[in-house]
């Protein structure tokens, strides 16, 4: 008989919830070894007994073969002592412990098993909107701590009847121990209010009643996966148009949920990257190209050629779109589904804060009692049509909070973001955990999420930070914010500039560790020298963490200050007055019609120099232009000048308005000379499409000779782009194939968007280093 050998393997990652230790338990029978398998603070350990060929055929299956969701970021095997008379392989219970190498799952869509039950008459699951196993369903959003295990969850209150625990028990059942298990007879129920809380009807026959409603045109609140979405009959008018007025969001595209990929492809040309996203276990919102005639309303995203569509994620979705789609006889049945709450604050979580948030913007309400722990958003991906790489705009759902992978291991440091698009990020080891996001800090309800997400982090990731590093703006919630925590924590807070943060963050996502090249595209960000920044060329090294700010945007002023962002008229007449043009010429510029009193003022502000700060913003370079050409005067949301003005291209056209690079002190690109050049454009009778083309098509050859000239200067040939600018879907195509046209190497955002959203990854992995340069 041969010598038996033992071997403890000790796996970390995303190895919890994910159908680990039922694979574990597979693959040891398979091999005819003995021992152990259990979740523990440190990973899932492992423990295996047999041959020598035994043990290492179990290694082999063991990186081999893994279930879909786990992800293993380290595995370490070592000998121990054999174990005398062992006769089987046993799941132990988990273990608890000080701190721990686990990383948690992510919420994922439901597997096409899971769907099976649902859509079989007869079966114990059928039509049940919670149903679930190890492949899919709720995780991070259920989530108390870890290991995760059903008492760490909200399922915990859940006692499973004798056939979901036999399933739950069962090491070859594809349920064994997924946490959320449950049926109809054990497990989480459905029921519809009206706004006062009043149930009308329960279980299946709310859904019914739910998507009745839709189908007269009703608004209804929906409590789904990571809190509530407002919802309404997509293809109705009347229905997006009062939605709309309930939400206080006139213009601003809404996301779509459509009932399968056939139905997402009458609505939009869906490119295959696209629709890999729309079919993964993600399933985040995708902007895809409209196709037109557009089968929903034109309300839902208006003034753009995208449309956000996203597919059923859980089953209370595929059940809902399901009933709709018999109820209102769509022929393509589609819901608009939007954000559970009034513009600006988080998403509405629990069946209480929703009746009360809510109760003014629908009419109805489907409520459930499994809890939301933690919420979170739907995520919003678009695919660069020349990479088909994905760029994320909003990172929530499906992807929080996996870890983003650092070049070297730190001290734990708290990045606290920025005041728009937040999120924070904490760093462990050489990981980085940026939140999902949490959005614009600019309210108590937003304030006090804020402060949820970053106790539930230190307490699932099991650290306290040594370092806060916050923005440069003293001003902003989460620099208050950062210096009370400091106080309270006796921990130093550091600052750093906000555009040196977005860089950080790109090149943290690239694993890049050699000094860059960094074009900070974005909206506004103050600046080292004290005035509003945003369009910047810096020379970043995270190795010494030296930076220098090599080049900007000619600067324009901003006349009334914030008022000039929601104007973008304002920052139009201003870069005219850095030009000398103070009268309207032959083109009479467009918002005079609205604004010729206040316009007629604005130059005694900007000779003056009232309320009227300086700017290098690429942001509002955008608005200018934009409102110049006609298309806005004001906005309603972020980023909505622009986006009219990308979508105003005549693609057809190939000149290129001047940017040239000018000598100052630091120097200069020449955007100003992209306004004269539309002003004389649109003087000229030119169409606004070639005009915007144009523009487009110019500051890309002004940027890429800037880049190649400090390249060139400094012997550095990476280029990392980040900004919000970069969600600009021609900046974001044509910008890297220019870059590597004349030799450069552009690093893109991989993980996080390019808008304020990586902001606290970049502080976070800034602050690593420092405290490692510090001693």
């Amino acid at each position: 008989m041969s010598m038996l050998l033992r071997h403890r393997f000790i796996v970390t990652g995303q190895v919890q919830g994910v159908g680990f230790r039922p694979f574990v338990y597979r693959i040891a029978t398979a091999n005819a070894v003995t021992g152990t398998v259990n979740n523990s603070s440190q990973g899932v350990i492992i423990e295996v007994q047999g041959t020598a060929e035994q043990v290492e055929a179990f290694g082999l299956d063991l990186t081999g073969k893994l279930p879909p969701l786990a992800r293993v970021v380290d595995l370490r095997s070592e000998p121990v002592e054999p174990v005398a008379d062992e006769a089987d392989f046993t799941i132990l219970k988990s273990t608890g412990g000080a701190g721990h190498s686990v990383l948690i799952s992510a919420d994922v869509a439901t597997c096409p098993d899971c769907m099976a039950d649902i859509a079989t008459p007869g079966n114990r699951r059928h039509r049940y909107p919670f149903t679930n196993c190890t492949n899919c369903g709720p995780r991070y959003t259920i989530t108390r701590s870890i290991p995760y295990d059903r008492p760490m969850t909200s399922m915990a209150c859940f006692l499973q009847c004798p056939e979901c625990q036999a399933e739950y028990d069962d090491p070859l059942d594809r349920r064994f121990h997924a946490q959320p298990n449950a049926c109809p007879v054990c497990g989480p129920e459905v029921w519809l209010t009206d706004p006062a809380g009043t149930t009308l009807a329960q279980g299946d026959e709310a859904i019914r009643q739910l998507a009745e409603a839709l189908a007269r045109g009703r608004i209804t609140a929906v409590k789904g996966l990571g809190g509530f979405h407002l919802v309404c009959d997509a293809a109705s008018d009347e229905a997006v148009a009062e939605l709309r007025h309930r939400k206080h969001r006139p213009d601003k595209p809404l996301a779509v949920m459509a009932a399968d990929l056939d139905a997402a492809r009458q609505l939009a040309d869906v490119l295959p990257a696209e629709e890999q996203w729309l079919t993964g276990i993600r399933r985040p919102i995708v902007l895809a190209a409209k196709r037109e005639p557009l089968a929903v309303s034109p309300l839902i995203a208006p003034n753009t050629n995208y449309l956000g569509v996203m597919l059923p994620y859980t089953p209370l979705h595929h059940i809902l779109l399901d009933t709709f789609a018999q109820a209102s006889g769509r022929e393509v049945p589609a819901l608009v589904m939007t954000s559970g709450n009034l513009s600006s604050e988080p998403i509405a979580l629990g069946n209480r804060e929703a009746l009360a948030r809510l109760g003014g913007l629908a009419d109805v309400f489907l409520l459930h009692n499994r809890d939301i722990l933690i919420r979170t958003d739907d995520s919003v991906v678009r695919v660069n049509p020349v990479t088909h790489e994905p760029v994320l705009l909003r990172r929530a759902r499906g992807f929080a909070p996996e870890p983003v992978f650092l070049p070297r291991s730190g001290p734990t440091v708290l990045g606290t973001g920025p005041e728009l698009k937040c999120t924070l990020t904490l760093t462990k080891g050489d990981q980085a955990f940026p939140s999902q996001h949490i959005g614009n800090m600019a309210n108590l309800e937003t304030l006090d999420f804020y402060r949820e997400i970053l106790d539930h982090m230190q307490d699932i990731l099991r650290v306290t930070p040594k370092l806060i590093v916050r923005d440069l703006h003293p001003d902003y919630m989460t620099s208050t914010l950062a210096d009370e925590l400091g106080q309270r924590l006796g921990i130093p807070v550091l600052t750093l500039q906000h555009h040196v943060a977005h860089i950080h963050a790109v090149l943290a996502e690239n694993r890049f560790d050699g000094p860059a090249i960094g074009l900070a595209l974005d909206g506004t960000g103050l600046g080292e020298d004290g005035t509003i920044w945003g369009g910047e060329c810096l020379l970043v090294d995270p190795q010494s963490l030296e930076h220098q700010r090599l080049a900007h945007f000619a600067h324009i002023r901003l006349p009334g200050g914030e008022a000039a962002v929601r104007e973008p008229w304002r920052i139009a007449q201003a870069a005219l007055w850095e030009l000398g043009v103070t009268e309207t010429g032959k083109h009479r510029w467009p918002w005079l019609d609205r604004f010729e009193q206040e316009s007629a003022f604005l130059p005694r502000m900007l000779t003056r120099g009232i309320n009227s700060p300086h700017t290098s913003s690429c942001g509002r370079l955008f608005d200018a232009v934009a409102a110049l050409c006609g298309l806005c005067a004001t906005i309603s949301y972020e980023g909505q000048a622009a986006i009219l003005l990308e979508k105003a291209q005549d693609m057809t056209e190939t000149g290129a308005y001047p940017c040239p690079l000018k000598s100052s002190d630091p120097v200069s690109l020449g955007t100003l000379d992209l306004v004269a050049a539309a002003l004389g454009d649109l003087r000229r009778g030119e169409p606004v499409g070639k005009v915007a083309r144009r523009f487009h098509l110019g500051l890309i050859k002004g940027l890429t000779e800037m880049a190649f000239a400090f390249s060139t200067l400094l012997d550095i040939h990476h280029v990392a782009l980040s900004g919000g600018v970069m969600q600009n879907l021609t900046l974001a195509a044509e910008l890297p194939r220019a870059l590597e046209q004349v030799g450069l190497i552009p690093l893109v955002h991989r993980h996080l968007p390019p808008n304020d959203g990586c902001i606290s990854l970049g502080q976070a992995v800034w602050g690593q280093r420092r405290m490692q340069l510090d001693g």
